[in-house]
């Protein structure tokens, strides 16, 4: 590889989150709760993509996310790229995608959902994966990515999604 093209420093152990929309950066930063981690955290905002135009990278020292994690970032962005690092080796490499269902994720729209008054994880089935439509299980009310509000791991604060 042609040094000119290496951006970011090499990364000794932890994940790699590439190809995510500039635009989409700054929520997948907050979905993850990045800014309370103290481990080493590189941000690459509007760096060169050949497919994006400009995408986004993240790169976080010792830490892997679970699949809870991993499907916040699925809903924001789609077609990011996972890549996990131990001793400076890739040792998983994959594409981010959304799980079958999404539990104490997503926030029902509908006000008069119980998961919107009683103190309980709110469970939604993904009817169509490409299009991020979400059915609630408790209300069947439907929702697509463009009316999504994700919960942050934190729980009292909550995310729009912008189109």
């Amino acid at each position: 590889m042609n040094k000119q093209e290496l951006q970011v420093a090499a990364l000794e152990n932890g994940t790699v989150i590439d190809h995510i929309p500039s635009e989409k950066l700054f929520a997948v930063v907050s979905l993850l709760g990045l800014e309370h981690l103290t481990n080493n955290i590189t941000i690459g905002f509007n760096l060169k993509s050949q497919k994006l135009g400009t995408k986004g990278i993240i790169k976080i020292a010792d830490k892997f996310f679970s699949d809870d994690e991993i499907s916040r970032i699925a809903i924001v962005a789609p077609h990011v790229k996972l890549t996990i690092i131990r001793n400076y080796e890739v040792v998983e490499k994959r594409q981010v995608n959304l799980p079958n269902e999404l539990c104490g994720i997503v926030k029902c729209a509908n006000p008069k959902c119980i998961t919107n008054n009683e103190p309980m994880k709110t469970h939604f089935a993904v009817v169509d994966k490409e299009k991020c439509l979400i059915r609630c299980h408790y209300c069947e009310k439907e929702q697509s990515r463009e009316s999504l509000t994700l919960l942050t791991n934190n729980e009292q604060q909550a995310i729009h999604i912008q189109p």
